[in-house]
């Protein structure tokens, strides 16, 4: 069975470009435009990492993180954030949420396949 990823961004191009790079590495993956929507699709299904932008319309990343480290079923789960930012305080703050790791945009596929392997395998 492969395991299931949960993107979310509110571009659809970038959803596009990870969702083609992680199911051609045999992934499947569940898209959502924003954190609400991102955190809705997580309660209904169950993912092994969801990668999440932190600038985003109705719910941004760090918000989506806390939310979802508070249930039990995601409290272990890795979450990676893709995202321009890339300052030492905004990383500190994805720590202090519960982000397990960070990329910055535009990303690398070859980089991201990489992160992705070494979290969930």
């Amino acid at each position: 069975m492969s395991k299931t990823i949960l993107a979310v961004d509110d571009s659809a191009s970038i959803r596009q470009m990870v969702a083609f790079t992680l199911k051609g590495a045999g992934y499947s993956v569940i898209e959502a435009a924003d954190g609400e929507e991102g955190l809705a699709k997580a309660k209904t299904a169950s993912v092994h990492l969801v990668l999440t932008d932190q600038n985003m319309p109705k719910m941004d990343g760090l918000t989506m993180i806390k939310a979802l480290r508070a249930m039990p079923q995601y409290a272990a789960t890795p979450i990676l954030m893709l995202t321009t930012e890339s300052s030492d305080a905004m990383k500190a703050a994805g720590r202090a949420a519960g982000a397990t790791g960070w990329l910055v945009k535009p990303f690398d596929p070859a980089k991201l396949l990489e992160v992705v392997k070494k979290v969930i395998g």
